[in-house]
């Protein structure tokens, strides 16, 4: 009977697939996707949010296009709600004209659903990539959601940085005739970053770092992708955004503004 139970559950768990149809919630309605002409990326569905509240902001999805021969700075910003081991990470591309956009990788639900880290490990939510503004997703977390938020500036050659971009377009546009399942350990904001990161630099350690996610910073530092002139420390005191991002709010200079000081 044991044996019964557990092959119904084998079933019963193979043959759940993920979706893109669904009622999902409206920040995670669309998925971005891109198209590529030489330098030149497009990218449609590029979150805009004005977010007044969580429950309450104004929809906006936009088409923007970004010359990867003027790419000039990859960010990494970790944003944190509950204690040092989790965070959130967000890649943020800066351009030589000012402009940023900042890549999410974001578990995709539907409208009744609320997140849940045991959920994850079980199928219950679909895997979403979105590119948005910062004064959009940078500012609901230091403004909107009370996050404490940290920005820190990646050591990448050129090449590196073009092919990270591409990277999240890629996969991004995979998702859309290839829905995946977010999984709270396998294939989350961070593990899919560092498999981007491996094959574009080749070999990285594996570390408990990459699971507990708010600790990364510590990890990136240690295989080189931080400024050594500063002490892990400095950087992460110099990078801290929140204040920043709350004083600037709705400003033009919003990018500009949280990034004052930051080596």
């Amino acid at each position: 009977m044991f044996a019964l139970a557990f092959a119904a559950l084998l079933i019963w768990w193979t043959r759940l697939q993920p979706t893109n149809e669904g009622l999902w919630a409206d920040d995670v309605a669309r998925i971005t996707t891109g198209t590529v002409d030489g330098s030149r990326v497009t990218l449609h569905n590029v979150r805009n949010f004005d977010w007044r509240s969580q429950s309450d902001y104004t929809q906006r999805w936009e088409t923007r296009s970004y010359d990867l021969d003027h790419l000039q700075t990859v960010d990494m910003i970790m944003s944190y709600w509950s204690g040092p081991a989790i965070a959130h990470m967000l890649i943020s591309f800066g351009f030589d004209d000012g402009e940023q956009v900042v890549f999410s990788v974001e578990v995709r639900r539907q409208r009744t659903q609320a997140f849940s880290e045991i959920g994850g490990f079980f199928k219950e939510f679909e895997l979403s990539i979105i590119a948005a503004d910062e004064r959009d997703v940078v500012r609901l977390r230091t403004n909107v959601r009370g996050e404490d938020v940290y920005l820190y500036r990646l050591q990448l050659p050129q090449e590196a940085m073009r092919s990270l971009f591409l990277g999240y377009v890629g996969e991004a546009n995979s998702l859309v005739d290839s829905p995946r399942f977010y999984n709270t350990v396998t294939v989350n904001c961070t593990t899919l970053v560092y498999q981007m990161m491996k094959r574009i630099v080749g070999r990285l350690p594996l570390d408990y770092r990459l699971l507990f996610s708010g600790y990364l910073p510590e990890y990136v530092y240690r295989v080189g992708g931080l400024d050594h002139r500063h002490s892990l420390e400095e950087l992460r005191q110099l990078g801290r955004v929140t204040e920043r991002g709350r004083i600037s709010d709705r400003s033009e200079s919003f990018s500009a503004d949280i990034r004052r000081g930051i080596p």
